[in-house]
């Protein structure tokens, strides 16, 4: 079972996510910090089993190490640069940098759904796909192959990180581009249905 820690507090929608930069193993501590602030905090976690000589545990370890995702830190600067653990809000140029609505949504619905979900190598260009059903239907990202197993990486592009949860291939349909701002499916790309044709049936 995924999990996550997530916090709401009284905070307008439009104010938009930000990133924020932790000290490394802070991640959760900043997240508890920041929802006693009444800021609304994700803080997006998986499990991994780690081994040592005499005995193993399931821990929940941050998806993205050293980041946490907070809304209405544009506003409240301060509060949020005091938190102890925070190194800084992710900018681009001179402004907070906003995180996409769709790619925080695609995060939280890997997290909650009942596939397996692991860190990524950011991967940005590739065959973009859409799952047609099941908890993530609706979300796009990048289908990739692992041995056998098949992965939908969802990447967050302001701070160069991605996660890959498991994916059935007959579960998904190709994202084709028609020009700018224009985004339709239909008839694969000659790669995607190579792809698509070299899956084992029942994938």
């Amino acid at each position: 079972m995924l999990t996550s820690q997530s916090t709401n507090g009284d905070v307008e929608d439009d104010w938009g996510w930000c990133a924020l930069y932790t000290r490394h193993r802070h991640e959760k501590s900043v997240a508890e910090m920041l929802a006693a602030k009444e800021f609304e905090v994700f803080l997006p976690l998986y499990e991994s089993i780690r081994r040592w000589k005499d005995r193993k545990m399931l821990l929940a370890l941050p998806l993205f190490p050293c980041y946490v995702f907070v809304r209405g830190g544009v506003h409240r600067r301060l509060d949020v640069l005091t938190t102890p653990g925070v190194h800084m809000i992710l900018l681009r140029g001179e402004h907070v940098a906003i995180i996409p609505e769709t790619e925080i949504q695609a995060i939280r619905k890997a997290v909650e759904g009942p596939s397996r979900l692991e860190p990524h190598p950011f991967l940005k260009c590739g065959e973009r796909v859409r799952v047609t059903r099941g908890s993530l239907e609706g979300v796009e990202g990048i289908l990739v192959r692992k041995k056998n197993v098949y992965r939908l990486v969802l990447s967050v592009d302001m701070m160069a990180q991605s996660a890959a949860v498991e994916i059935d291939a007959s579960d998904v349909e190709p994202v084709i581009a028609r020009g700018p701002g224009h985004i339709a499916t239909g008839g694969p790309p000659a790669g995607i249905k190579r792809h698509l044709e070299s899956m084992p049936s029942g994938a």
